[in-house]
C-alpha cells in the first residue's frame, strides 16, 4: 500500500478558535473541512510544506518558528495510508482567505465535532482540544 506523508495546521486565533476550510467540489472528500495543510513532496520537509501551503491555500505567511509540532494521524484510505502531523500556529502574517477551499472557518475547539471532517481528522480533535 502507498504511503502519502500529508501535513496539517490547527490555525489558533487569539480568541482560540481553529481555522477549518472546506475542501472544494471536483476533490476527494469534497464538501468536507479539514484542518489546512498539503501533501509533502519529495526532497521537502513538512514545516516547509506546510509554510508552502498556507500561503498557496490562505495566502498567509508563516515562519517556522511559529509551528509547534501537536501529534499526528495515521489512516487506511482503499487506495493509501495517510500519514498526517498536525502543527499547530499561532502567529501568522495576513489574513487568512479561501483560495483553494470553498469556504473556511473559525471554530471553537469544542465546536469542531459539529463539522464534518475526513476520516484521517476527526481523530486528532480531542488531542486538540485538550492542547488548548
Amino acid at each position: 500500500m502507498r504511503l502519502l506523508l500529508v501535513v496539517a495546521a490547527a490555525l489558533v486565533d487569539a480568541d482560540r478558535r481553529v481555522l477549518i476550510a472546506q475542501r472544494p467540489q471536483g476533490k476527494q472528500l469534497a464538501g468536507l473541512w479539514e484542518f489546512p495543510g498539503g501533501k509533502v513532496e519529495p526532497g521537502e520537509r513538512p514545516e516547509a510544506t506546510l509554510i508552502r501551503e498556507l500561503h498557496e491555500e490562505l495566502g498567509i505567511i508563516v515562519k517556522e518558528s511559529c509551528l509547534a509540532p501537536l501529534t499526528f494521524a495515521s489512516h487506511n484510505y482503499p487506495d493509501f495510508h495517510l500519514l498526517m502531523p498536525l502543527y499547530v500556529c499561532r502567529r501568522w502574517e495576513g489574513i487568512p482567505r479561501p483560495a483553494e477551499h470553498q469556504a473556511i472557518r473559525w471554530v471553537a475547539p469544542e465546536r469542531l465535532r459539529d463539522f464534518p471532517m475526513p476520516p484521517a481528522d476527526e481523530p486528532l480533535i480531542p488531542m486538540l482540544r485538550d492542547a488548548l
